[in-house]
């Protein structure tokens, strides 16, 4: 599609984050004239402080649980002398030089693709100023004002702050300063046992520090499937993590070589290092979104339809700072649509249905589609799990937690989701999307012959058994 380009055709994104730069990179597509406004680095924060970073430090954690597994299959490891070498060891800078460098690599390829194609980068901050126009102030000191007949807000959003729990960067810690510690904590308290506080919490536990996971709740993850989230406790109690249900943070205080956390109920719990894991805030203040009527919720996220508007004509929002699903890959599929939707490109509204989400903590955690609460509330609904120990491939690689459920439409077969709990369960969820997002059948997918021995045989052997007989 060749777009004659007009003030209409000219697009300012607000954040270069997943939401933002792939909007960038499919405007270009499409011939539009595109500036980005980004004030840290392309990628955002999910390249160069959230996702990345984390998944990179999981990632390692992870490639030392190996050595422990490889000892239960009769693999020792010996040092020159021949002497048996008990554990590894990891180094926090060199695993976190390793990590910013990573970060910081994929930045700039980011970036490096968006100049290919035309986009203009500025460093800086924006706001709307008016209609059709936005103002910046880049790192230079200097302003631009930028006509812009499409405007994204992809802002993203930032670790929430409270009053008695006080960041530090040093001993009291959000998940975007870890990155910059030398040694590895001795003893860190988890406060928060969401997606963010589970995943860190058990790649410290990996990496060899003493973990205490302060949970506010009956268990850890209470977002997520009940019985997934109990396999993920068992496995952190019993690798030694201490856990601590129903036990609400007040408040959090540096030591003189440490911190102490200090609960509701009065107890108090010591560390060597805090870890604030309680959420995340929109970054939406300061971008003249009110002034210029765009309708934002009461927790400060801008407010969409499916296909990216804001309630101003001409100005879209896509990725965390919208609340919609806080997924790199919904942010980046909320971007593309932005931009289909308004340089006229055929475009779909977006599709939540078929969206996979992982939780990287050992095992994996991956879920699509419904979930086990919408099913029991449900009667046409049919449910199968089936414990991933008896797979034979899970036998040969020492894998005893875990498993694969799936649920269908009684009658019909039709797939509606599936949680699978396993090591790169990550991987193993895609056959199960392209279920859901096809509505495929349960006899569709066990018809589909797997490799054996493989972990996917088990979504085939759990299809097979919801088959639907007349």
């Amino acid at each position: 599609m060749d777009l004659v380009i007009t003030r209409e055709t000219t697009v300012v994104i607000i954040g270069g984050g997943p939401g933002g730069y792939e909007a960038a990179l499919v405007a270009a597509q499409l011939g539009a004239d595109v500036t980005i406004v980004e004030k840290d680095g392309l990628g955002g924060a999910a390249v160069l402080t959230d996702c990345v970073p984390s998944k990179a430090l999981i990632a390692t954690a992870d490639y030392m649980s190996d050595f422990q597994t490889a000892s239960h299959l009769g693999v020792r490891l010996q040092d020159d002398d021949g002497d048996e070498v008990s554990d590894a060891v990891a180094h926090a800078h060199t695993v976190n030089d390793r990590i910013r460098a990573l970060a910081a690599a994929q930045s700039a390829d980011i970036q490096g693709s968006l100049e290919q194609v035309g986009v203009t980068v500025l460093r800086g901050t924006a706001r709307i100023a008016g209609r059709e126009r936005v103002v910046a102030q880049l790192t230079d000191g200097t302003t631009r004002e930028l006509p812009a007949g499409v405007i994204l807000v992809a802002t993203g959003a930032a670790p929430r702050v409270m009053d008695t729990m006080r960041p530090d960067g040093e001993r009291i810690l959000t998940w975007q300063q870890i990155y910059s510690l030398d040694e590895l904590p001795e003893r860190i308290v988890v406060i928060g046992s969401g997606v963010t506080g589970a995943e860190l919490a058990q790649a410290y536990l990996g990496l060899g520090s003493q973990v205490v996971l302060v949970s506010s709740r009956d268990r850890v993850l209470p977002g997520e499937d009940a019985d997934a989230a109990t396999v993920i406790e068992d496995v952190f109690r019993k690798r030694g993590m201490e856990v601590l249900n129903k036990s609400r943070a007040a408040s959090v205080e540096r030591t003189a070589d440490g911190v102490v956390v200090t609960l509701v109920d009065g107890r108090t719990v010591e560390g060597s290092h805090a870890l604030l894991a309680v959420g995340s805030v929109p970054n939406t203040a300061g971008l003249g979104l009110e002034e210029a009527g765009v309708e934002l919720s009461p927790s400060g996220h801008v407010q969409v339809d499916r296909v990216s508007r804001t309630s101003v004509g001409g100005v879209y929002a896509a990725g965390d700072c919208t609340g919609v699903l806080p997924l790199a890959s919904v942010a980046a599929m909320q971007g593309r649509i932005a931009m289909w939707h308004a340089l006229g490109d055929a475009v779909s509204p977006l599709n939540v249905r078929g969206v996979a989400a992982n939780i990287f903590t050992e095992p994996e955690i991956a879920t699509v589609g419904i979930g086990q609460q919408a099913a029991d509330e449900s009667p046409d609904v049919q449910c199968v799990t089936l414990p991933l120990g008896r797979n034979p491939r899970a036998k040969m690689q020492g894998i005893t937690d875990g498993f694969v459920k799936l649920f269908c439409r009684k009658g019909y077969g039709t797939v509606l989701g599936g949680v699978v709990v396993a090591p790169k369960a990550s991987e193993l969820i895609y056959p199960v999307a392209l279920a859901v997002q096809n509505r495929l059948s349960v006899d569709q997918v066990s018809s589909t012959i797997t490799v054996y021995p493989s972990l996917s045989g088990s979504i085939a052997e759990a299809a097979r058994q919801l088959h639907q007989s007349d």
